[in-house]
C-alpha cells in the first residue's frame, strides 16, 4: 500500500530562513510586525500574564542579550587583536560620535533633514559583527576577524548615552548610565571566571533579538514607520561613506594596511542591537522622547541599507587595488605583501621542477 502522507517538510514556511536572508531581517521584520500588532491590535499586548511578558516588555530580553554580549570579551579574545581594536573603535565609534555631537551644538537636539542626533549616534557610533566576520573571513586577516570584538566593545547603548551626557546634549543621570552597563560589566566578569558560560550564552542574541525586537516594536506607531522610513534610507546610505570611511582612515594611516585599508569600509555598518537605543535614551532624559518612534524606524532601516553598502564599498576599494583576496591563502601579511615562506614557496613554483636538482 503506498503511503500517501504528505511530505510535511514540504509545506512548512521557512520562516527563520526568509528573515536571515535579509539584513538585518531577525531584527527589522519582527520591529515591524510588533508595529503593526501594537496599532491594530493593543489588546492583545494587554491580555497580561505570560503573553503581555513576552510580547510587550523587551526590557529583560534587551538586558539579557547585553549580558551574553559581555561575555565575549576576554584578554584572550582582544589582547592578540588591541592595536587593530583600537583603531577599529576609534575610527567608527569615537571620531563619528564626536562629530555627530558637534552637530549637535550647531543645530540643536532635532538634527537635520528630520533626523535627531539621538537617530545619528545610535546608527554611526557601532557597527555591525556579524557582516565584519563575514567579509573579514573571505578577505581579511586573522588580525582583522579578531577585531570584531570592537562590535562587542560599541554594541549596545553605552556609548550614545555617553557622548550625550559628556557633551551635556542630554541629563544622562549616572545611575542610568551604571543601570546600562552593569549588565555588560557582569557578563565581562563571569566570561573571564568561567569560558563554560561564554560558551552556553553564546547564541542568545540569536534567538532572544525577534523577541525583544518584536516587543520593541509594538510601541511604535505605524504612521511612524511610514515618516521615519524615508529618512532612514538617507541615514543608512550616509553612513557606510562617513563611517566607513573614517576607519578606512585609521586602517590607511595607524594601521598602515596600503592596498588592503579598504577593509575599513566594511565597518561603516550599524548593529541591529541599537535599535533600542532611541528608547533606553528616552528612559533615561525624558526630552529624547519625542524622537523615539521616528529615530527608531530610522536606525532599524539604516541597520539594512547599510548592511548591503559596507560590504559592496569595501569590495571596490579591495577591487580596485588588487586586494580583493584571501591573504591567508594567498600567503600574504596584514599589508598585502608576501610572507617569507610563502615568498620562498612561490620563487620555487615560478623555477619549476628543475629548481629542485641544483
Amino acid at each position: 500500500m503506498t503511503d500517501r502522507s504528505p511530505d510535511l517538510s514540504t509545506l512548512r514556511s521557512p520562516l527563520y530562513g526568509t528573515m536571515d536572508r535579509i539584513p538585518g531581517g531577525t531584527m527589522v521584520i519582527p520591529l515591524v510586525l510588533g508595529a503593526v500588532v501594537g496599532t491594530l491590535a493593543p489588546g492583545f499586548l494587554e491580555l497580561g500574564s505570560f503573553t503581555t511578558a513576552l510580547f510587550a516588555t523587551p526590557m529583560p530580553l534587551m538586558a539579557l542579550v547585553i549580558f551574553a554580549t559581555g561575555m565575549q570579551i576576554t584578554p584572550r579574545s582582544i589582547g592578540p587583536v588591541a592595536g587593530t581594536t583600537g583603531a577599529l573603535l576609534l575610527g567608527k565609534t569615537i571620531v563619528p560620535g564626536l562629530l555627530v555631537v558637534a552637530l549637535g551644538f550647531l543645530v540643536g537636539l532635532d538634527g537635520v533633514l528630520g533626523i535627531s542626533i539621538v537617530a545619528m549616534l545610535a546608527t554611526f557610533d557601532n557597527s555591525n559583527g556579524g557582516i565584519w566576520l563575514a567579509f573579514t573571513g573571505k578577505y581579511g586577516t586573522r588580525t582583522d576577524r579578531g577585531a570584531y570584538v570592537a562590535s562587542a566593545v560599541n554594541d549596545g547603548p553605552f556609548f550614545t548615552m555617553l557622548f550625550i551626557g559628556a557633551a551635556g546634549l542630554g541629563e544622562i543621570p549616572l545611575e542610568s548610565f551604571a543601570a546600562a552597563v552593569i549588565p555588560l560589566l557582569l557578563g565581562i566578569l563571569v566570561g573571564n571566571i568561567d569560558h563554560r558560560w561564554t560558551e552556553i550564552l553564546r547564541p542568545v542574541p540569536t534567538i532572544v533579538i525577534p523577541f525583544f525586537a518584536f516587543g520593541l516594536g509594538t510601541g511604535i506607531d505605524i504612521g511612524a514607520i511610514l515618516t521615519g522610513g524615508m529618512t532612514g534610507i538617507v541615514l543608512g546610505l550616509v553612513v557606510t561613506p562617513f563611517t566607513g570611511g573614517t576607519t578606512y582612515l585609521a586602517y590607511r594611516f595607524l594601521l598602515r594596511r596600503g592596498k588592503r585599508a579598504g577593509i575599513g569600509f566594511v565597518a561603516g555598518t550599524t548593529a541591529g542591537n541599537s535599535i533600542v537605543t532611541p528608547a533606553i535614551i528616552a528612559a533615561a532624559d525624558p526630552r529624547f522622547e519625542r524622537y523615539v518612534d521616528v529615530a527608531t524606524v530610522q536606525v532599524a532601516t539604516a541597520v539594512l541599507i547599510s548592511a548591503i553598502t559596507a560590504p559592496l564599498i569595501a569590495a571596490w576599494f579591495l577591487r580596485r587595488h588588487g586586494a580583493l583576496t584571501n591573504p591567508d591563502e594567498d600567503g600574504l601579511d596584514e599589508r598585502g605583501e608576501p610572507l617569507p615562506a610563502a615568498a620562498g614557496q612561490r620563487r620555487d613554483e615560478a623555477l619549476g621542477p628543475a629548481s629542485e636538482h641544483r
